[in-house]
């Protein structure tokens, strides 16, 4: 098992389970060091004091905010966990909520959360199976490394995972972002739906889903080492312009038929044939939305987003 990061209790209620924080996630990556190309000798990064000019250790180094380029507030270790928090020492959960409505992009990486001993056992459990019943998760505060942060915690393989989550400012707004208003027919929607059925699947198993990069890297080492060739690089198909929009999605359901090994016709949407788009001046289809009035939309929502404004957050 990998090492506990941090130990505390999940709190929700007045109930308590003490627990051990493990990292749910392994990084595979190859890594590199730094060499001087004249002579092979390492190249390391080396701590010193700017005052005395001199490399310190470990031990010499501590934490401190800088108020000014002459003023710094030295932070000890032992201030930070003692922060007068009530999530100091513990995961304390404020609501239980839908999974769906979390938006993904606020959700971080993954710890696993062990029992930390006999004790925490049964609620432990307890916590475990009413998560699974509900069909639910808890959003829960917790501070480490010298702030309080947002997680979110579920069930996985009857262990519970502790997801960290970004606080709502810490999201950029996209709108300035967005494309130029443009019209989309229907038959397009189909032939993009088509292509969306013929690449879905149960789940994310197989060659698709490997690291290539890290493999092809490692045939690289491994020829270098060995004095060998180095591996040749796979022709990459040139990306064709997109000149006739149904016209490319066509070739991709093709294609990607063609790459499952189907033959014959798929359950999928099937392609709608290309009909002229009619043109129109005032009138547009009922729930189609107009340029402008889509251009309106998109700076009402840019002026909101900039009037609620940003948090800033220091570690």
């Amino acid at each position: 098992m990998p090492r506990t990061i941090w130990s505390g209790a999940i709190s929700f209620g007045l109930v308590t389970v003490p627990i051990n924080v493990v990292s749910a996630t392994e990084d595979h990556s190859i890594r590199f060091h730094q060499y001087h190309l004249e002579d092979g000798g390492r190249i390391r990064t080396r701590k010193v004091c700017e005052l005395e000019d001199r490399e310190v250790g470990q031990g010499e180094i501590g934490k401190g905010y800088e108020v000014t380029k002459t003023q710094v507030i030295p932070i000890s270790d032992e201030e930070l966990r003692e922060l007068p928090l009530p999530t100091a020492k513990s995961i304390e959960i404020e609501a239980f909520v839908p999974l769906e409505s979390v938006d993904p992009i606020r959700i971080g990486e993954g710890y696993y959360l062990q029992p930390a001993g006999q004790v925490a056992a049964k609620p432990y459990k307890l916590l475990r199976q009413a998560l699974a019943r509900s069909a639910k998760v808890a959003v829960a505060k917790y501070a480490w490394s010298g702030r309080e942060r947002l997680g979110l915690l579920r069930v996985r393989d009857d262990v519970i995972v502790l997801h960290a989550m970004r606080w709502p400012d810490e999201i950029r707004d996209p709108a300035e972002l967005l494309p130029p208003p443009v019209e989309i027919s229907q038959e397009e929607i189909d032939g993009a739906l088509a292509l969306m059925d013929t690449m879905s699947r149960e789940d994310l198993e197989g060659e698709e889903f490997r690291d290539t990069y890290t493999d092809a890297l490692a045939q690289v080492i491994e020829a270098k080492q060995g004095d060998k060739p180095l591996p040749e690089a796979p022709q990459a198909e040139e990306p064709g312009k997109v000149l006739d929009l149904m016209s490319a999605l066509t070739e991709s359901v093709s294609r990607a038929k063609a790459a499952r090994g189907e033959t014959g016709d798929a359950a999928v949407h099937d392609l709608p044939k290309k009909t002229a788009a009619k043109k129109t001046a005032k009138k547009t289809p009922a729930g189609k939305t107009t340029a402008k009035t889509e251009q309106k939309t998109t700076a009402a929502k840019k002026t909101t987003k900039k009037a609620a404004g940003r948090r800033p957050r220091r570690a």
